[in-house]
């Protein structure tokens, strides 16, 4: 029975499982995103992201523990060079797994696995500032506090019987002006 045996062996012994996930590791490091099998990703997935998290505290043992696992210093140095300082505010899921579809040759399920805050394509661009469409008559900014909003909606109640006042001050005949020439 396979109780309590939940990742996935990927039909290689120990040591050559360990090696081809430790190869991937550093290639990802170092690429920022790798071609591979679905299953691999996601084997991969479980194995980097615990070193990825470690990276973020860079203290000697912290780096000797990433090394037993990547066996190649400048992967070391570019997990605790750039790649923690990318991460240091994200709390985890620091890889994503985007499926392409099938290989032709044998029908394996492909992806590509990348790192989050490296991916130009899904970076979100600063929003611009909403515009939203305003009335002629409000001449004041939109970004005012609501308190101001109300004090508008009472002075809007203290012009209105000024405006039934207004007409009867304009009834007096006006002199049409001529139009200019320009």
């Amino acid at each position: 029975m396979r109780h309590n045996k939940k990742f996935n062996h990927l039909s290689r012994t120990a040591p050559h499982r360990a090696a081809m996930l430790a190869n991937m590791a550093t290639s990802l490091i170092m690429h920022k995103r790798i071609t591979t099998t679905l299953a691999k990703a996601k084997a991969l997935k479980k194995y980097v992201e615990p070193l990825i998290t470690r990276s973020k505290t860079d203290t000697t043992t912290s780096r000797r523990v990433v090394f037993r696992y990547l066996q190649k210093s400048y992967a070391v140095k570019e997990l605790f060079g750039e790649i923690a300082a990318r991460v240091a505010d994200r709390p985890g899921g620091y890889t994503r797994i985007i499926k392409l579809g099938i290989r032709p040759s044998d029908a394996a399920s492909m992806c590509f696995i990348e790192l989050v805050d490296f991916d130009e394509n899904m970076a979100k661009a600063p929003k611009a500032e909403k515009k939203t469409r305003r009335s002629r008559r409000s001449t004041k900014k939109a970004t005012e506090a609501p308190a101001a909003e109300a004090s508008k909606a009472e002075e809007k109640a203290e012009e209105a019987p000024k405006a039934e006042e207004a007409p009867k001050a304009e009834e007096a005949p006006k002199a049409e002006e001529a139009p200019k020439a320009e």
